[in-house]
């Protein structure tokens, strides 16, 4: 099996790490973001054109996505793994008061482009067999009062994996979703803001109760997430398909 691997949103935060740690375990990455300052940084990496191949792609446009796979299918014969992590956090409020806009973009963002993704990819990862691994949420198991367009969105994931699973495992393709709890970083601090904004309430209480609701009572790392995604690669879990991995220290509510 060719160790070639595809990742969405990989410039930056989850994705880079991802890619960061598979390029480690000699995979050859083909990654795509749409913020091209981060683009240009990774240009100077020691590993671009031999074993990082990064490209400027607005995932939501499926016309970019296709032009992007026909190009590749050109370079490569197939592709070992599809990682879907383009995301977004997506509004902060009561449904009411939730834009029009703002919903068409959250699951524009965080689930159609997972499926022009996976649509272009299939025929890459059915000439050798391989896996997709789709980036969802805790918000794809629980509900999220508050963040109903991210909710909505992840549970969706949720859907789309276990019935692609099906689909694609005569193909010797596996299907599977990884939903990370609260991780640490740029996002998490942005949400955080964001809800004590709406909820007039003092930023450092309302982290302490985003880490009480899990069991660890912690949140988890980039790390956390990218070494799933490499086990979901791996030889050990090729019988491992249809599964919603949770890295999360137990969510034990949201709200």
């Amino acid at each position: 099996m060719s160790k070639n691997v595809v990742i969405s949103a990989a410039a930056d935060g989850i994705g880079w790490c991802i890619a960061n740690t598979l390029l480690e375990k000699g995979y050859t990455v083909y990654a795509s973001d749409i913020n091209q300052k981060k683009i240009d940084e990774l240009n100077k990496h020691p590993l671009i054109n031999k074993r990082l191949f990064i490209e400027n792609i607005n995932a939501s446009d499926p016309e970019s996505v296709a032009q992007y796979f026909e190009s590749l299918s050109n370079k490569v014969s197939s592709i070992s793994a599809l990682i879907n992590n383009v995301g977004i956090a997506g509004p902060t409020g009561m449904m009411e008061d939730v834009s029009v806009d703002d919903w068409k973009n959250t699951i524009d963002t965080n689930l159609n482009s997972h499926f022009y993704f996976t649509k272009d990819a299939i025929p890459l990862l059915k000439r050798s067999g391989g896996s997709i691994v789709n980036l969802s949420s805790t918000a794809g198991i629980f509900g999220f009062p508050l963040r109903t367009p991210y909710a909505a969105s992840k549970w969706a994931i949720i859907g789309v994996t276990k019935s692609l699973a099906m689909e694609l495992g005569e193909f010797n393709i596996r299907v599977n979703a990884i939903c990370p709890g609260s991780v640490s970083g740029d996002r998490i601090d942005r949400v955080i803001k964001a809800k004590s904004e709406s909820l007039s309430v003092d930023e450092k209480e309302l982290r302490e109760d985003f880490e009480s609701m899990v069991s660890l009572k912690t949140f988890v790392d980039k790390e956390d997430i990218a070494n799933m995604v490499v086990f979901l690669l791996s030889e050990e879990a090729k019988r491992v398909s249809g599964q919603i991995m949770t890295v999360d220290g137990n969510t034990e509510r949201m709200d």
